[in-house]
């Protein structure tokens, strides 16, 4: 007979159903101003949850199509009948197959609103400093809680094709989305505990990242513990809290933002975030554009070494286990990114002509392009829009599961919710006077004179002498 004590640990996570509508609720209690019913923050408050429907579509169809396959094949029964047996309709729709179609077009859809949602915040100067509803002591015990519940959710072996927590081996359990080839090799003789542990600390250090913010740059640190709550509270994040290659970009990038008066430590930040996971990339002009003339020079050095350096890492790695040539050609020949070839993986564009999805990579290309030199001059709040305006921009032609990747850009639109004015928070200008870089180069220099003049001093010492 099990004993009574057992009852206290018969704990069950949550369904997305339930978090969605219970973490809906909490949102609106702790960060809908009802004194201020027509403000954007509640707005924000209230569509950040915009994308969950479409998640759940695609959970139904995944659901449908377990169900099916697991059902029993039916038996023939011999009946007789006057002509030949009618076969099933090939054109009959599937119920699976249109929630998953409905469900891709609901991510898109509401991606969409999120990238004029940033654009928009380009024209927003005059920010209201709204406080939530909660202490920040309160903020923070919250946060902690909602961390040990990711913990739970990260540790419990889940069937993605479903969403329900299966109870086979752990080794099972399916990733959504692919690796880069850098973020695979790393991971590759790691096993599952240490995996989801290296997931669930990314997430911690995006929470960290966020609260550094709140606190460095504005000025408000129950407006950085705001965000990192919220971030943890969303069904996003605990829908693939799991697997490393949805956060880990992030973690670099909101590093970056943090470090943003040091271009050399964003610098180097990036180039690790584009050297392991690729599309980091994109945010190259963005960010140049920043610090232009104010420390353009020394940002693009470290993006590009440390770019460079990760490549070259995993060319040599590969090229050591002989799968250097087969990676190559397996990347350029997937279509995932590649908008002039057929999709052959699940997504919005799964059946559509691929000439369609040319326009879209076009429109977006010169999105990108237009990100260097519009706006000038770039605050901090620019940076912030854009690069979420940016990495949002993807899903719309990226034929794997485009639209699922929101922890590509939460923690970016969780700034945007609660960032106050940030006019006047731009990268200080290089006095040579006081930069540490200059004077470090000056004392370089200095030195290896010295010691290029060193062996000409007794000769010149004995010219002087008459010697």
């Amino acid at each position: 007979m099990v004993g009574t004590g057992f009852v206290f640990l018969d704990f069950n996570l949550p369904n997305a159903t339930t978090w969605f509508y219970f973490s809906f609720l909490l949102a609106v209690a702790l960060f809908f101003k009802f004194s201020r019913l027509l403000s954007m923050r509640n707005w924000d408050v209230v569509t950040v949850f915009l994308l969950v429907p479409g998640f759940l579509f695609l959970q139904e169809a995944r659901q449908q199509a377990a169900e099916k396959q697991a059902a029993p094949a039916p038996v023939a029964k011999a009946v007789k009948t006057a002509g030949p047996i009618e076969p099933a309709d090939p054109a009959t729709p599937d119920a699976g197959t249109n929630f998953t179609w409905l469900g891709y077009l609901w991510l898109l859809g509401g991606s969409g609103y999120f990238l004029f949602r940033c654009l928009f915040d380009l024209a927003l100067v005059q920010r209201p400093a709204l406080a939530p509803n909660l202490t920040l002591g309160g903020l923070a015990w919250l946060a902690g809680a909602l961390f040990v519940c990711l913990i739970a959710v990260g540790f419990r072996p889940t069937d993605y094709r479903t969403g329900v927590p299966v109870h086979a081996s752990p080794s099972d359990d399916k990733q959504v989305g692919r690796e880069s080839m850098p973020l695979n090799l790393a991971q590759r003789p790691l096993g599952f505990w240490v995996k989801r542990t290296f997931a669930v600390y990314c997430h911690l250090a995006v929470v960290a990242g966020l609260l550094v913010i709140g606190i460095r740059h504005f000025q408000d640190p129950a407006g950085g513990m705001a965000a990192g709550t919220f971030y943890l509270m969303l069904p996003y994040t605990g829908m693939y809290v799991g697997q490393a290659h949805h956060v880990w970009p992030m973690v670099l990038v909101v590093w970056a933002l943090a470090s943003y008066r040091l271009p050399l430590l964003a610098g180097t930040l990036l180039g690790f975030a584009a050297g392991t996971a690729y599309f980091p990339a994109l945010l190259l002009p963005i960010w140049l554009s920043f610090y232009w003339r104010r420390g353009t020079g020394r940002f693009l050095f470290a993006f590009t070494f440390v770019a460079a350096l990760c490549l070259l890492v995993t060319g040599i790695i590969l090229w050591l286990t002989d799968d250097l040539a087969q990676a190559v050609r397996e990347a350029l020949a997937l279509p995932d990114w590649q908008p002039w070839k057929v999709p052959t993986s699940e997504g919005f564009w799964t059946g559509i002509h691929w000439a369609f999805r040319i326009p879209v990579f076009i429109a977006y290309l010169a999105f990108v392009v237009a990100t260097a030199v519009w706006p000038l001059p770039k605050n901090l709040a620019h940076v912030i829009a854009l690069s979420a305006a940016v990495l949002i921009g993807t899903q719309f032609w990226y034929a794997d599961q485009g639209g699922v990747y929101v922890l590509w850009y939460l923690p970016l639109l969780m700034l945007l919710v609660f960032r106050p004015n940030l006019s006047d928070r731009r990268p200080s200008p290089i006095m040579p006077e006081t930069d540490w870089l200059t004077r470090l180069g000056r004392s370089l220099r200095r030195g290896l004179g010295r010691l290029l003049r060193a062996p000409q001093a007794p000769a010149l010492a004995g010219k002087a002498t008459g010697r």
